[in-house]
């Protein structure tokens, strides 16, 4: 497997169409029953809104730094605004048209104490004549996309999704379909269909053995006209199935919270990684990696490129190679995982040359929250903090050192001259949960500390190892070259 296709990920560009949905979760505690009916009384704390359905499969193409629009229907309405709003901060490419007469389809759900206690669906369905809309809209945008991958919930927004499907190969683009209906004839010309179990099964296909799944599913794919089908089997895991080669992925050991979503993120993990270049058999098994991480978590959840970078390198046995985030998407990695609710620590230095204390006093700072994001000084600040012989590493290698750690989440550089040689304007563009520095500095003393605190944060100055410094390794290695000459 091409382990650099993780730094190309960008360069997939995908339009996601289908039903779209706004997923409101309203959540409190329950503490009585109602007097007036036999009912649990929640007392509502917070309210969040997320994107569902189509927008879900969106925004988990865009977690991956992958270039992707959407395209579905919306009413004109509040939760219509909502959701262009969502879109906007996810930082997808809002192609929605709006219906009059019909509402944005929302799922609302109440939550108390990690459990569902009841959702109500707000929802029409759309009819071909509003399906019509999206493929004239399909028409106007697809030269700027070269996958089209189709999220069918069966609310109507695809009800011309034939014509949408030859349209799209009219113009060479690659299609990808998470189907919802049994009549694969619907999705004739599909370059690869995702079908679960039970809309296999529902679609004809026989699960009697191994030899009877691979026959049927080649027979279904065949006669439909379909290039290949990924079909996902829960703790089976998955299996690529074409006309001639059939390629089994077993399930990830790992333990399952909730599989809400997971066949958005199969399907846009795929689509992701053919879209960066890979080879099809090598984006299943990364969709395969992408799935277990998913179900590991609760609710709809993305995977990060990171995430996968780790569990490639456990499952694949990968040697040598890692993933590092580049610089100009941190930023944006960063409010992803504000948005999931994950504590946020900064720390920065030079790192000049990577010791025991470095690497122990990282440790400790990740362990006060979920990511830790180093503020990493340029090479022309060390020069100037240090003098001209320093940096002994140029920042591509030393960020390439520091980002290969486990308890280093992210990387970013800083140090311009406008910055005065401080991670201050950074800080604040991150506004970090825990800032942490190394040293006995005094609070005060510390450069955005009274950033973090205005905005309700913490920061913590650790200690540092004895004995490790930068500068004292440079003086053993001058010393060490001294004696042997």
């Amino acid at each position: 497997m091409e382990f650099s296709r993780l730094q190309k990920l960008n360069q997939a560009r995908v339009l996601v169409v289908g039903d779209v949905m706004l997923d409101r979760y309203w959540h409190g505690d329950t503490g009585r029953i109602s007097p007036e009916a036999p009912v649990p009384v929640v007392k509502v704390s917070s309210l969040e809104d997320k994107a569902g359905g189509a927008a879900n499969v969106a925004k988990n193409i865009a977690h991956l730094d992958g270039q992707v629009g959407l395209l579905g229907l919306i009413g004109e309405d509040d939760n219509g605004v909502s959701l262009t709003r969502i879109l906007e901060s996810e930082k997808i490419a809002s192609q929605l048209v709006t219906v009059e007469e019909l509402p944005t389809i929302a799922k609302m759900r109440v939550i108390s104490r990690h459990q569902q206690v009841v959702r109500l669906d707000l929802e029409e369905t759309f009819s071909e004549q509003h399906s019509r809309l999206l493929l004239a809209r399909l028409e106007q945008v697809l030269d700027d996309y070269d996958f089209v991958l189709f999220s069918d919930y069966n609310k109507g927004a695809l009800s011309a999704i034939k014509d949408m499907i030859a349209l799209a190969k009219a113009a060479g683009k690659t299609v990808l379909i998470d189907p919802k209906s049994s009549d694969l004839s619907l999705y004739r010309g599909a370059d690869y269909i995702t079908p679960n179990l039970n809309e296999f099964k529902l679609a004809g296909g026989k699960v009697g053995s191994e030899q009877e799944l691979t026959d049927s599913a080649r027979q279904l794919i065949a006669e439909h006209g379909i290039g290949a089908m990924l079909l996902t089997r829960s703790e089976q895991g998955m299996s690529l199935i074409c006309a001639t080669q059939k390629h089994d992925f077993p399930a990830q050991v790992l333990e399952v919270s909730d599989v809400t979503g997971a066949g958005d993120t199969v399907i846009a993990t795929l689509t992701t990684m053919l879209g960066a270049g890979m080879a099809p058999k090598d984006a299943v098994e990364v969709a395969n990696i992408a799935a277990g991480i998913a179900v590991s978590k609760l609710g709809a959840a993305t995977v990060s490129p990171e995430e996968l970078s780790r569990k490639m390198g456990q499952y694949l046995r990968q040697t040598g190679e890692h993933y590092q985030t580049p610089f100009d998407d941190v930023l944006k990695h960063i409010a992803f995982a504000k948005q999931n609710g994950e504590k946020i620590v900064f720390t920065n230095g030079c790192f000049d040359i990577l010791h025991a204390g470095h690497v122990r006093y990282l440790a400790q700072a990740k362990s006060m929250g979920d990511r830790l994001v180093v503020g990493l000084n340029n090479d022309e600040s060390i020069t100037r903090l240090k003098g001209p012989q320093r940096p002994i590493n140029a920042l591509k290698e030393r960020a390439m050192v520091l980002s290969a750690l486990a308890s280093v989440d992210w990387v970013i550089p800083f140090g311009s001259e406008a910055e005065n040689d401080t991670p201050a304007k950074l800080i604040e563009q991150i506004s970090p949960d825990i800032l942490v520095k190394g040293g006995d500095y005094k609070v005060s003393e510390i450069a955005g500390a009274d950033h973090v605190l205005a905005q309700g944060g913490q920061v913590e100055v650790l200690a540092f190892l004895d004995g490790c410094s930068t500068s004292g390794i440079i003086e053993k290695a001058k010393l060490g070259k001294t004696a042997k000459s």
